[in-house]
């Protein structure tokens, strides 16, 4: 199966969220999909990443994870879709920290700069690190649609979802036809 990557895939706000949302309906073991699975997709996710990320302009050119780095980085997600989800539930949960910290130091002890571009798994460690020292652990939320975790950066603190345009209207739309369906019967 061919997968691109979409602008609407990286409405995390920070690199880090983005990596963790690269699951795919992540609780739903029937439908789950891992899109770093794919070692290609992992490899063009960097691109796509250069292409829609919001942290472009504070990396410079990212590019795809050695090979033998591609665990670390899977080790990385695992631990930022933990701790951040937790903390955007306002769940106490120091060991997540703890596991959140030992996943970003293995992955910047085993990794290297490649020249002027920086490797997907060192700027998602950076990233990680950077939001897990972001004093407003309000601003992160869970789409009720997705799941996904994303950083609210509205003025009032009032997004609801991670894409208006994809989660927003679907959930409008879902809202819309039983409405509508309820009012059909007689």
């Amino acid at each position: 199966m061919t997968f691109t990557w979409t602008e609407h895939r990286f409405s995390g706000g920070v690199l880090a969220l983005d990596v963790a949302n690269s699951v795919v309906l992540r609780f739903d073991p029937e439908r789950r999909v891992d899109r770093f699975a794919d070692a290609a997709a992992m490899d063009s996710f960097a691109d796509a990443a250069n292409r829609y990320g919001v942290e472009r302009d504070r990396f410079g050119m990212l590019v795809p994870a050695r090979p033998e780095n591609r665990g670390s980085l899977i080790g990385l997600r695992e631990a930022t879709d933990r701790h951040f989800r937790a903390r955007a539930l306002a769940e106490d949960r120091p060991e997540l920290l703890a596991d959140l910290l030992e996943a970003i130091a293995t992955v910047l002890r085993r990794s290297a700069h490649e020249g002027n571009h920086i490797a997907l798994d060192i700027a998602t460690a950076h990233s990680a690190l950077s939001l897990a020292a972001n004093p407003e652990p309000d601003r992160l939320k869970i789409c009720p649609n997705c799941q996904w975790l994303f950083l609210d950066r509205s003025r009032n603190r009032s997004r609801t979802w991670c894409d208006m345009a994809v989660c927003g209207n679907r959930t409008k739309a879902k809202r819309h036809y039983r409405r509508n369906k309820k009012e059909a019967r007689p």
